[in-house]
């Protein structure tokens, strides 16, 4: 932790950051969000049309077809009434939880036996056909090909369902993009050049006056994992340990939420200080719902914080 702290050892203003935090989310939210929520829902529309016509309008769902078209199967849930979360289906199913999981990544598991493998996938299309909901898809109980009108009405319903399941990711990688894009003008107004740190280079040896974004950087001392990091900047006057700044952009909807994670940020600052040392400067970028609770959390941790809506104050971190 850095001698110099910057909000986390002035209590005495977290109150009025916190509501200031609080005015900037929503209003972001207000205003941007929609239009967020919008342009996925028209994205997902396409990915539904790309499953209905994988699947003959979800007349032939079966194992061949599923093979074919593993990314179908995050659509095909939600073509049934009621719409079936993945544990759901793989209960009602009885099939392999791996290879479920590998398919809503629009992957199949490549170690499986054929034969295992179309077993699997014959429980679970028995499930999705016999809860296909009928309202939805009217050309089902005509068996006849739907019109364009009706294959683009079921579609959006469907992206719809999909996007209602994954609403707060959606808005919260918007929000993350926003955040960087406000770090990147920041620093590149101020002579800072976009760069991508070389893997496997020393972080010391980063390039001075350099930033790069979604950095995995290497941790542990026995055993080594990766950990993602936000934004990594070398200073264009670097510090004396030849470190550079690591900052994590984060934004919240709720206060519940923030509490329930803010052990995540702990364990990344000892992961950071037992691989590059105590005097690593790791920084959160705040935006929405963090209260009192969650910055003594971090500040007891020894992380410090800069708010979005004072960005300014990345200036002092040497910046």
């Amino acid at each position: 932790m850095p001698s110099k702290r910057v909000n986390s050892d002035k209590p005495h203003l977290w109150k009025t950051d916190i509501a200031a935090s609080l005015d900037q989310f929503n209003q972001w939210f207000m205003d941007f969000a929609p239009a967020a929520f919008l342009a996925t829902r028209i994205k997902t529309t396409e990915h539904v049309k790309a499953a209905l016509i994988a699947t003959n309008d979800l007349q032939c769902i079966d194992a061949n077809t599923l093979m074919k078209s593993p990314a179908s199967l995050s659509t095909l849930r939600m073509c049934t009434a009621p719409p079936l979360a993945v544990d759901r289906l793989i209960g009602l199913a009885g099939a392999n939880k791996s290879l479920i999981g590998r398919m809503e990544e629009g992957k199949l598991s490549v170690h499986m036996k054929k034969e295992l493998l179309e077993e699997n996938l014959n429980k679970a299309c028995h499930v999705l056909i016999r809860l296909l909901d009928h309202h939805i898809f009217p050309w089902l109980n005509s068996r006849k090909t739907p019109s364009e009108n009706e294959r683009d009405r079921a579609s959006t319903i469907i992206a719809d369902r999909l996007c209602s399941a994954v609403a707060n990711p959606i808005i919260r990688n918007a929000q993350e993009q926003r955040q960087l894009t406000l770090i990147e003008k920041w620093l590149t107004t101020r002579g800072y050049k976009k760069q991508s740190h070389a893997s496997g280079t020393p972080l010391s040896k980063m390039k001075a006056g350099t930033f790069s974004f979604r950095t995995n950087l290497t941790v542990g001392v026995e055993k080594k994992v990766n950990i993602p990091i936000d934004v990594v900047i070398q200073p264009i006057c670097p510090k004396k340990n030849s470190l550079p700044i690591l900052i994590e952009a984060k934004s919240a909807g709720d206060f519940t939420n923030t509490n329930k994670r803010r052990k995540e940020e702990a364990t990344k600052i000892h992961q950071l200080q037992e691989t590059y040392g105590a005097e690593v400067t790791f920084v959160l970028f705040l935006c929405g719902y963090f209260g009192s609770d969650y910055l003594g959390y971090e500040a007891a941790e020894g992380i410090d914080w800069v708010w979005e809506h004072r960005i300014e104050d990345l200036a002092e971190l040497g910046l």
